[in-house]
């Protein structure tokens, strides 16, 4: 495959697993703007419409589009040999580092804070229903935690891409 194809192929599924992954958070954010904790009730009855309804939207692709999203970025600014630039936040390349910094630190509050802590909730991994009440909170602070961080990220990578030479 060529350089052309593969850059391509690098953009597009950044920018759909990044949709995927970012996206997740802000239907979160619309679909429970007035969040609440889950409750012992929701808890003790796994069959709940509402604990349903949290199992199918949580347990599905976002942790893996953040993986994906993360290393098409690295892709690209190892293919355009800019990621060292972009790493040291030198020159005209600083605003896509900083961008890959807040992406990082989002991708990784996903796997070790996020996730761990939804397993519990959603009752795969073995927890009491005080451990799962909150772990329930600490997700959603992270979600959120997310969600705000991806607002300067998405500021980042349209200067890294846009605007660069305002930085360099």
């Amino acid at each position: 495959m060529d350089t052309v194809t593969l850059d391509l192929l690098a953009r597009w599924v950044h920018f759909l697993a990044g949709i995927v992954w970012v996206g997740h958070n802000y239907s979160s954010v619309v679909q429970r703007p007035n969040w609440r904790p889950l409750s012992t009730e929701d808890l003790i009855d796994d069959q709940s419409p509402r604990f349903q309804a949290l199992l199918n939207r949580e347990h599905g692709t976002f942790r893996w589009a953040a993986v994906l999203t993360w290393c098409a970025g690295l892709f690209m600014l190892w293919q355009r040999d800019i990621l060292g630039a972009a790493l040291a936040l030198h020159g005209a390349q600083a605003p896509i580092g900083v961008g890959l910094y807040i992406g990082t630190l989002m991708m990784l509050n996903v796997w070790f804070v996020l996730w761990p802590h939804q397993k519990k909730v959603l009752g795969l991994v073995p927890a009491s229903v005080e451990e799962r009440l909150r772990c329930s909170r600490i997700t959603h602070l992270s979600s959120r935690t997310n969600t705000m961080l991806s607002l300067p990220l998405l500021f980042f990578m349209a200067a890294g891409t846009h605007g660069g030479f305002l930085f360099g």
